[in-house]
């Protein structure tokens, strides 16, 4: 069978001519090939989004050309989570962080299986990218920093008198350090982007679904908030806590009608950037966990977790923390 762009990492260095290819690919980077584990069921493909634009698709290309005589053979997507046309008919979504990665992709799947979009995020241009890439949907994009005040009455106000449900999907990881180091700067963003800014949504559309009587709010957690061997002292501590913002939530108004559930990611191949001046400490404690990774996910498969919470799907489902994360919190 031909190698394309959606064979496996794992199949191209299993095979005779594209295994030296990729090896000499990552050589390149300086990665080290024996700690690929953890990705090697993702696309070749998937290298490109987890670049954030250091690899340009025509490397991609120019190696399926080089495995296949100089030809692109034909090829069809690789399998992954199928859409439910119609299950978010009639419903207003917001989800932030919608400009790429998770939040991108669930975005996506709710627009394509019916809903309206009220789609937040600080990159401007790459929302415009979603709505011109999804012209034929119901797409309301809201630029903003969701840390002030201003931006979150923006999103409310787009979305309008009904809100059916909200993903709290933006965030953004830490230095890796460990309490003694951490500073007031990385504390007090990492906090406020991943904990203060979802709760204070939370806290504008929760009486809006408590009038209609109906509402599903989804929180977007991570490993990190059910260990502590998964990244550094502030995002350990936010991914914590809005677990903690989840449950109250989901206690208070489940009479309501209202499910608050959260979703929590291992690994996914989004490429997020890390933060310059990373601890040497903490990465280096870090680092033999996070090689310990069963698998990588992508965007896509995380959003089928987080539609199927946000969606008539989950009717029971009220205060559960989902893994995730390919079996990694069993470890």
């Amino acid at each position: 069978m031909a190698l394309t762009a959606h064979s496996t990492i794992g199949d191209w260095l299993d095979d005779s001519v594209g295994g030296p290819l990729v090896r000499a690919l990552f050589e390149q980077s300086g990665t080290d090939v024996t700690q690929l584990t953890p990705v090697l069921s993702l696309p070749l493909q998937q290298l490109v989004a987890m670049s954030q634009g250091a690899m340009p698709q025509s490397v991609v290309d120019d190696l399926v050309r080089a495995a296949n005589d100089g030809e692109l053979p034909q090829e069809t997507a690789a399998a992954g989570p199928q859409f439910t046309p119609g299950r978010f008919a009639g419903k207003t979504v917001i989800v932030t962080g919608a400009a790429s990665g998770i939040g991108r992709a669930t975005a996506e799947r709710i627009a394509r299986e019916g809903g309206r979009v009220i789609a937040s995020d600080i990159a401007a241009d790459k929302l415009d990218a979603l709505k011109s890439d999804l012209a034929d949907a119901d797409i309301v994009t809201v630029a903003g920093d969701l840390t002030k005040q201003d931006a979150i009455d923006a999103v409310i106000a787009a979305a309008g008198e009904r809100i059916d449900a909200l993903a709290n999907i933006a965030g953004i990881n830490d230095d890796f350090s460990p309490a003694g180091e951490t500073s007031d700067a990385v504390w007090d963003r990492v906090i406020a982007i991943n904990l203060t800014a979802p709760f204070k949504l939370m806290r504008a559309v929760l009486p809006i679904m408590a009038a209609a009587g109906h509402g599903a709010v989804l929180n977007v957690s991570s490993e990190a908030g059910l260990r502590g061997n998964a990244s550094g002292n502030a995002y350990t501590a936010s991914k914590h806590g809005i677990i903690g913002v989840t449950k109250s939530a989901a206690f208070m108004y489940g009479p309501q009608g209202i499910r608050v559930n959260s979703v929590a990611p291992g690994g996914v191949a989004t490429g997020i950037p890390m933060p310059p001046n990373m601890s040497e400490y903490g990465s280096g404690r870090l680092t033999p966990f996070q090689q310990a990774i069963p698998t990588i996910a992508t965007a896509e498969q995380l959003a089928a977790s987080i539609t199927f919470l946000l969606s008539d799907d989950g009717v029971n489902i009220n205060g559960a923390i989902l893994a995730s994360d390919g079996g990694w919190s069993v470890q």
